[in-house]
């Protein structure tokens, strides 16, 4: 998603949102709300040692509004493998599309990826070509190497998938940090689990899959991913770790 990714707690958003509600200039919030949500996320950003810009007001506060508004990426299941009747792990195929990505390469996992989100978020909510905003995609991947003794490599690289209804024309960015990339379609192994998503906890369910698995030169021993379903307030969040096909 670690990380201020995704919108804010849906629980702070006390108005059920309305589809007829969600026009491309909605209905600001009132000054106290404004404050509590955007307290709300400076708290969650120093958990990750971050802070976060007032000029990310505008942007919590429009994905807040069109939290229960989520585009699944599109992925077809291959296999699934169970134990007891607990899933170890799933194979997929993602298809090609256009995704927006951007790279950090902070001190800490976790600080990389929230200062990248924060970026795609006002990518997402009109500082782009179109002027419009435009839908969030989940999950938001973080891709990331690892080097022979198990450290991160400090690049991290947040991509955001483009809703269908922009793939065939993709919105450009006006931060030239952010780009549009053009994936090809790509295979992986997922495994999720629940929770923080750092470093440790990363490589400990890296470790995990690993065991299952068992030697195999299918996959990709350097480049892994995380994919985030949640935003950081749920205590117990969805994440999958993501090892990758080299033949997809």
């Amino acid at each position: 998603m670690a990380l201020i990714s995704l919108e804010d707690l849906n629980g702070l958003d006390d108005e059920e949102v309305d589809d007829d509600d969600i026009t491309d200039n909605p209905e600001p919030m009132d000054g106290a709300d404004r404050e509590r949500l955007f307290s709300h996320w400076q708290a969650v950003a120093s958990t990750h040692q971050v802070s976060v810009p007032p000029e990310m007001t505008g942007p919590i506060q429009e994905m807040t509004r069109r939290s229960q508004q989520r585009e699944p990426l599109p992925s077809s299941t291959i296999s699934r493998h169970e134990k007891m009747g607990e899933v170890l792990y799933e194979e997929r195929v993602y298809p090609a599309g256009n995704w927006a990505s951007i790279t950090r390469g902070e001190d800490l996992y976790e600080q990389s990826i929230s200062l990248g989100f924060m970026k795609l978020m006002r990518f997402i909510c009109k500082e782009n070509s179109s002027g419009r905003h435009l839908g969030m995609t989940v999950p938001i991947v973080n891709m990331f190497q690892m080097m022979e003794d198990n450290t991160f490599v400090r690049d991290v690289l947040t991509a955001y998938y483009l809703p269908a209804a922009f793939q065939a024309d993709p919105p450009q960015p006006t931060d030239p940090d952010i780009t549009i990339v053009h994936r090809e379609a790509f295979r992986v192994i997922a495994r999720t689990f629940f929770g923080t998503t750092t470093e440790e906890t990363i490589s400990h369910q890296i470790g995990l899959l690993w065991d299952i698995l068992g030697e195999t030169e299918d996959l990709d021993r350097d480049n892994y991913m995380v994919a985030v379903y949640e935003n950081p307030g749920v205590s117990c969040r969805r994440n999958e770790i993501w090892f990758i096909r080299r033949d997809p």
